[in-house]
Formats: structure tokens, C-alpha cells, sequence
């Protein structure tokens, strides 16, 4: 990013005020830069790009702010194929240059104020667990504990659901960290095909675990509803490809591509999808689609049917 993407200009008004307006240009040129150099689909790089420099020359992007500007060119890029990991974000606070710090400093705080992303486990009537993994599936550094003990606290539950419907994503590592109490044997969850198929990357269960299993044959129940996103789609999908857990809710929001941020101005982030993930046993994924779950029903009802069908299914 160049100094002039920060840059402002004067605007006179007719009663002669000044009114200081940051410059769209820079922006739109080093979101179109990032985009054609690292997008997963360089095919829709291309058509994208050239919709952004269109639409700048035609005036379209002479927002009357950066939160305005955010929303504009986040309705450009995803005007082709919908895909919401691509967007320019808007941050209320000036954040870091460096890549990927303004999304980071948001995480470190959700982390810090969350018990470590899992902050439920509960038993219900029946020897039946709740665990509760939100806002999101954080970083595996920093996650591993919290859910270790979460997930070790609910394995003698004769079952347990997952509760991910106001989950928004996180880190593929901690999605395989977590099947992994879940499955009896190492297992291959997930593919990710990075740009131009220059880099292949294998998602598989972990052969141990810190603490307790669940295992793999006690019934598993997993939440959604139409805000779960991006790496607790891949949960409940790996999951339920497996066979080896029932959704429950509604459809998720449909996000399958991993990204990176860059910080294009002190308030906006461009974040773009590097790489797409296709599971093993379906030969696609939930990008376009959501997770359909096996049982819909509205998300409020989810977690009261889940422990219903978990009764029923124990009861046999």
C-alpha cells in the first residue's frame, strides 16, 4: 500500500466550507491489485477488477465516507459468485498496516472475552452434553486449551451436541482439532486447493488427543442456523459427510474459501480468498449451498429437537 491511499482532498462546498474527503481511487486500485494477485479464481479476479475500475471511473465509489466506501465495493466483489469471505471491511478504530493485524486484534479480543471460544458445557436431563463452541473456532495456539477441557469435560456424556449456530468461522487446524474428539481413528476431513492449484493441503483428525475423547459412537448432534459461517460450516460438513453427526437447524451462511486481510487504509481491510476446500467423501463443498442440516427446523427450535431426537435415539 503506497502512502496516497491514506491521502485526502479538499472539497468546497457553495456557502465556501471546506470539507475534507479521503480519495476513493487508492483504495479501489490497491483492493484490485490484491485481489487479482491472490484471489482463488483468477478467472473471476480478472472480471472483478475490471468492474471496480469501471465502476471508479464512473463516480460510483464517491462515497461520503469509508464505512460507505466499504459497503460499496463489498457489494462489487460479490456481485459475481457471492462469495462473502471477499469484502472490504470497514473498522471503526485505525488498525494496524501489517497483514492480517486489524482482523487479528479482533479475534485476540473475541478469544479474551469468550473462555477461549467455548464458553458452555452443560448437561441436560439424560446424560445428554451441550458444548457451545462461539463466536468462533480460534486460532489452534490459542484454542487448544479451552476446548480440550471443554470437549474432555463432555466425554462421559452419553451424547453430546455441538452447538455452533452463532459460530462466524476460524482456523481449519481447530476444526480438525475438534473432530478429533469425535472420531475413533485419524481421518481424512478435508482438501484445500490453493490459487492456481499450486499448492495442495490435506485436512486429517489427529491420532491423539490432550485429554478425553468423546469417541465415535456415542450419538453426536451438531446446531446450525443461517449465521453459522465459513470454519464451523467445515465442522458441521466434515461431520456429517463422515456420517458420523446429525444437523440440526437451518442453513448455513454459505462461506467455504479461506482468506487473508490486508490493510488498505487506517480503516479499511480488504480480505481475499487464497484457497477453496473440497471434502473427501462428497467431492465438493458448502460454498454457494450452506450445510443443509438432516433435520431442519428454526434455530431457536434446534438445540430442544436435538436433545428430543438424543433421548429417543438412547432410549432404544
Amino acid at each position: 500500500m503506497t502512502d496516497s491511499a491514506v491521502t485526502a482532498h479538499e472539497l468546497r462546498k457553495s456557502d465556501g466550507d471546506t470539507v475534507i474527503k479521503f480519495r476513493p481511487a487508492p483504495v479501489v486500485d490497491e483492493t484490485v491489485r490484491l485481489l487479482t494477485k491472490h484471489y482463488v479464481f483468477p478467472e473471476i479476479a480478472q472480471q472483478l477488477a475490471d468492474l471496480l475500475q469501471r465502476r471508479l471511473a464512473e463516480g460510483a465509489y464517491d462515497a461520503d465516507g469509508t464505512e460507505e466506501l466499504a459497503d460499496l465495493v463489498t457489494a462489487d466483489l460479490q456481485s459475481v459468485n457471492d462469495d462473502k469471505h471477499l469484502r472490504l471491511k470497514h473498522h471503526a478504530d485505525p488498525v494496524s498496516p501489517e497483514q492480517g493485524a486489524a482482523t487479528m486484534a479482533a479475534i485476540r479480543w473475541d478469544f479474551d472475552t469468550s473462555l477461549g471460544g467455548a464458553p458452555r458445557v452443560e448437561l441436560l436431563d439424560g446424560g445428554i452434553a451441550v458444548v457451545e463452541l462461539t463466536p468462533m473456532l480460534f486460532p489452534l495456539g490459542w484454542a487448544a486449551g479451552p476446548l480440550s477441557a471443554a470437549l474432555t469435560l463432555a466425554s462421559q456424556a452419553q451424547a453430546l451436541i455441538v452447538d455452533l449456530r452463532t459460530n462466524r468461522g476460524g482456523d481449519p487446524d481447530t476444526v480438525a482439532f475438534v473432530c478429533s474428539y469425535l472420531l475413533d481413528e485419524r481421518t481424512h476431513l478435508n482438501t484445500m486447493y490453493w490459487r492456481r492449484g499450486e499448492r495442495v493441503e490435506q485436512s486429517w483428525s489427529l491420532p491423539h488427543v490432550p485429554g478425553t475423547p468423546f469417541g465415535g459412537d456415542k450419538p453426536l448432534y451438531v446446531l446450525t442456523s443461517e449465521s453459522t459461517f465459513s470454519a464451523a460450516e467445515e465442522l458441521a460438513y466434515d461431520l456429517q459427510q463422515l456420517g458420523r453427526a446429525v444437523v440440526v437447524g437451518e442453513r448455513t451462511r454459505s462461506g467455504a474459501h479461506p482468506c487473508k486481510g490486508w490493510t488498505v487504509h487506517p480503516h479499511l481491510e480488504v480480505t481475499v480468498p487464497t484457497g477453496r476446500a473440497i471434502n473427501p467423501g462428497s467431492g465438493t463443498y458448502w460454498e454457494g449451498t450452506g450445510v443443509r442440516p438432516d433435520i431442519p427446523c428454526a434455530a431457536a427450535e434446534a438445540l430442544s429437537r436435538a436433545h428430543a431426537l438424543a433421548l429417543a435415539r438412547l432410549s432404544d
